[in-house]
């Protein structure tokens, strides 16, 4: 073997063997169900423009076998303008872990279903990147006026920065 290809040979083990020493951040599934009852309060409803803030409160279930949301308590306050009948919402929910460590993800809403990321972090969630959907999957009629009671599926990734 001439001393090119014998260069080449230990470069290739010597880059394979460090790369396995670099840490890879590698995204995470998430797939729950958050269950929640709120307050709505009206700015103003007409037949063009109808503007309310909303204000909920509710826990999750896991739906994966790793249990990593389970029993978080959540607290959301979004505002919601519905335009020519169809609605569009910005949302920010806060989530608490058992131990009291917690995130923050923001939501933006379009006809119900939305998209929403994670943006802000403490504990072991300090630096968590993704995000994912979110639609609903069970509505009730409110127990009291100017209240909702639902549930939502939410999907997407997570991942920490390495």
């Amino acid at each position: 073997m001439n001393s090119v290809k014998r260069l080449g040979m230990v470069v290739a083990v010597v880059l394979l063997g460090l790369a396995i020493f670099i840490p890879i951040a590698q995204a995470e599934p998430i797939d729950m169900v958050n269950c929640s009852s709120g307050t709505t309060n009206v700015l103003m409803a007409t037949e063009e423009l109808t503007i309310f803030t909303t204000e909920i409160k509710g826990i999750t279930r896991d739906n994966l076998d790793s249990k990593v949301f389970e029993n978080y308590t959540y607290h959301c306050v979004g505002l919601i303008k519905v335009v020519g009948g169809k609605p569009s919402a910005t949302t920010n929910c806060k989530f608490m872990a058992p131990n009291e460590e917690y995130f923050v993800v923001e939501a933006a809403y379009a006809g119900g279903e939305g998209d929403w990321k994670f943006i802000y972090g403490t504990g072991k969630w300090k630096g968590v990147t993704g995000g994912g959907k979110t639609k609903p999957i069970t509505s009730g009629k409110p127990i009291t006026p100017g209240t909702s009671q639902g549930c939502n599926r939410v999907t997407g990734t997570y991942e920490f920065k390495k």
